[in-house]
């Protein structure tokens, strides 16, 4: 991280400012620090999607699509799962897994093949095509992300950031 964001932009009130303002005056009585909180995380995550899926975009793929390549690039070498084990990792539903996987074997990024340990199993492996695009895409996309951080806050403040949320995150049992 190498710029200094300017002094005002976190003094500046935006339009979660506004929702809780407003809830001061019909409702004086309740404490809206969670609503600032979790409005912002929501609006920051609804920014940086649109943001993410305009990157990956140019690759021509869905952030859901990268999300299933990634995780391939991100189980090492030979880059194989099961479509069990992607659905867990993403969260997804085994039909909503087969969509995905459908559409990048279509498109020769991956391919699927019977499982040589069960043989009612499937094995999901990232192609040539695979490795190379959600190598650049992953670029890409750390780009973005790196632009909009160091835009707002020094290393020391996106390090504190990053234990705050995770602490915040382990509360609700999803970490």
């Amino acid at each position: 991280m190498t710029s200094t964001p300017t002094p005002d932009a976190a003094d500046a009130p935006d339009a979660v400012d506004a929702i809780t303002d407003q809830w001061a005056v019909v409702r004086p009585d309740l404490d809206t620090v969670s609503m600032a909180v979790f409005g912002r995380i929501y609006r920051l995550t609804q920014t940086m999607g649109e943001r993410m899926d305009r990157a990956y975009a140019r690759f021509g793929i869905s952030r859901g699509e990268f999300d299933v390549l990634a995780t391939l690039r991100r189980s090492g070498e030979p880059y194989t799962l099961s479509p069990r084990q992607l659905s867990a990792t993403l969260m997804l539903t085994t039909g909503g897994m087969t969509g995905r996987l459908d559409k990048l074997e279509r498109a020769g990024l991956l391919s699927r093949s019977p499982d040589p340990h069960d043989r009612r199993g499937l094995r999901v492996t990232l192609g040539e095509r695979g490795l190379a695009l959600v190598d650049e895409a992953v670029t890409a996309g750390l780009a973005v992300q790196r632009e909009v951080l160091e835009a707002a806050l020094d290393e020391r403040e996106a390090e504190q950031l990053t234990g705050l949320l995770r602490k915040l995150l382990r509360t609700t049992g999803a970490a």
